[in-house]
């Protein structure tokens, strides 16, 4: 005879009978945009600060400082003083204010050298990696004869022969300083001149300047912006450098040409420091900006330089 054994267990304690723990699905985090990455990036807040603060001071210098900046305005070589916050120059001029104008100078031919250096370096760099054979010879034979010209001897023999100014100083410092970026842009066009969308887009009939600026151009921001970052570092040093040497318009205000009279007045040797101190920690100072900028866009665009944070731990996982 069979006996059925009835379950006499409430449905309550089955319901609460103990279910063994099962790990919650990772959510995968979206990808971050770059202009968010840049945000939330340590390295980029502190460049970009000092960047909008160095290009806020020069918009605003005419306000701060009206007038003739190199105008006398105290006695000479006095120190800093509540009345003059860095002294004053051997002629009495006022450093604040030299610093404040020198700014503008300095930053509108750095960045207009960084923009036309990489705007030329670009055109080389695409076309010689795009077309090949006879283009690429002769652009590659050009871009190296720039390259192993010693740069200063250049630079100083063409400052010296074409008229001084401003405009004569930035036509000097893009013709010497397109050469690298070409040569880097050209690298990096090369290998993505060999993908499949490129190829694709070849046998499609697209017109060869759609596929280099909307298909291969697009792939190189990364090192476009740091191509950029580094030709306007190098624009503000060769300036300043190119007018210290007396070179340049010595009748505009630059940092340059406030290193320049520094020298000539004999600062460095009357131990006169506030009068070349300013300007050489200015550039200083937006070289570090821009190089931080430039170190973060690599982080941001480059996934094996983030940092992976560690998960946190929760209770349960700390109770185990």
């Amino acid at each position: 005879m069979t006996t059925f054994i009835e379950n006499t267990t409430p449905e309550s304690a089955t319901d609460q009978a103990p279910v063994a723990h099962r790990p919650r699905p990772v959510r995968q985090k979206p990808k971050r945009s770059f202009i968010h990455g840049l945000i939330t990036n340590k390295k980029a807040l502190v460049g970009m600060t000092l960047m909008v603060a160095f290009i806020a001071v020069a918009l605003l210098a005419p306000f701060l400082f009206p007038g003739d900046p190199s105008r006398i305005t105290a006695l000479a070589s006095q120190e800093p003083s509540p009345e003059h916050w860095l002294g004053t120059t051997a002629k009495g001029q006022d450093v604040l204010a030299l610093t404040v104008h020198g700014s503008r100078s300095s930053l509108f031919v750095g960045l207009t050298v960084g923009l036309a250096s990489t705007f030329i370096g670009i055109l080389v760099g695409l076309a010689s990696a795009y077309f090949g054979k006879f283009i690429d010879e002769s652009l590659s034979l050009l871009t190296n004869v720039f390259l192993l010209l010693p740069g200063l001897p250049l630079l100083v023999i063409l400052a010296a022969f074409l008229p001084t100014g401003l405009g004569t100083v930035i036509l000097v410092l893009v013709v010497t300083g397109w050469a690298g970026s070409a040569r880097v842009l050209r690298s990096q066009a090369l290998s993505i001149r060999s993908k499949d969308f490129v190829a694709a887009a070849v046998v499609t009939g697209e017109r060869a300047g759609r596929i280099m600026f909307r298909e291969i151009l697009p792939n190189m921001a990364s090192i476009v912006m740091g191509t950029l970052l580094g030709c306007v570092i190098y624009g503000i040093g060769a300036q300043a450098g190119l007018e210290f040497l007396g070179l340049g318009d010595v009748s505009t205000v630059s940092w340059g040409n406030n290193l320049f009279w520094a020298g000539n007045e004999g600062a460095l040797l009357t131990g006169s420091w506030w009068v070349f101190v300013p300007s050489g920690v200015c550039i200083a100072l937006v070289a570090f900006a821009l190089a931080l900028i430039n170190y973060a866009v690599d982080e941001v665009t480059n996934p094996r330089l983030r940092k992976i944070k560690a998960p946190k731990t929760t209770e349960r996982s700390a109770a185990k």
